[in-house]
């Protein structure tokens, strides 16, 4: 899979990919308009090019209070995401070529009050899932927000299961997407008592839809 390619589809109008941008970046905004007053720190992983949190902090009132950092594998989506952040005029969004699975990225800025698990949960196997969503009591800050996607075409449909892993940690169910969108969006607000973050873990391992679909 070509990952600096597969975001072209973001430039279409009429693209799941767009749709999905459309509804996260919805999400993204309502967590900012809730957010405690002063600042502001978000993690993304996975991040691609970035356009879901930098779309929303580059015309959002608080944009400029939010320090957050996105971790990306493929270098040119990270060449784009930095020339994105800066062309909004966003100093605090820093942007890291690495393997988003590692948890020394995330070290000194969890726990966050804003995670993006977007693009991550349908690329890595079921068991991994529960694995990064157990990471995410470490990575998101009692009362932070978590915005995530999962598509339901992939059989099994996992949304549910990945609600109940979230309920069953202190996630408080905040919005999902309605079942007859493909590809669903979801937002947990985290009511638990945050653990330490773990240093020198893999939380899970990225296998590429592609190939989870063929197996």
């Amino acid at each position: 899979m070509d990952w600096h390619e597969w975001h072209d589809s973001y430039d279409s109008p009429d693209s799941y990919l767009s749709r999905r941008l459309a509804i996260v970046q919805e999400r993204l905004r309502l967590a900012l308009d809730t957010a405690p007053p002063g600042p502001l720190t978000a993690i993304s992983l996975c991040a691609g090019q970035g356009r879901d949190l930098i779309g929303v902090l580059a015309d959002h009132p608080r944009g400029a209070e939010v320090r957050a950092r996105l971790v990306e594998l493929d270098e040119r989506n990270v060449a784009d995401a930095t020339q994105a952040a800066r062309a909004a005029g966003l100093p605090g969004v820093e942007v890291v070529a690495g393997d988003a699975s590692l948890t020394d990225h995330y070290a000194d800025l969890a726990p966050a009050d804003l995670v993006l698990a977007c693009g991550v949960l349908g690329n890595i196997t079921d068991a991994d899932v529960e694995r990064l969503l157990d990471h995410c009591t470490a990575l998101c800050r009692t009362g932070g927000t978590l915005v995530w996607t999962r598509s339901r075409d992939m059989v099994p449909d996992l949304v549910p299961q990945v609600c109940a892993w979230l309920e069953q940690r202190g996630f408080e169910r905040l919005w999902v997407s309605d079942p007859s969108i493909p590809q669903s969006v979801g937002a947990h607000r985290f009511t638990g008592e945050t653990r330490q973050l773990p240093t020198g873990t893999r939380m899970f391992d990225f296998v590429g839809y592609d190939v989870l679909r063929r197996t």
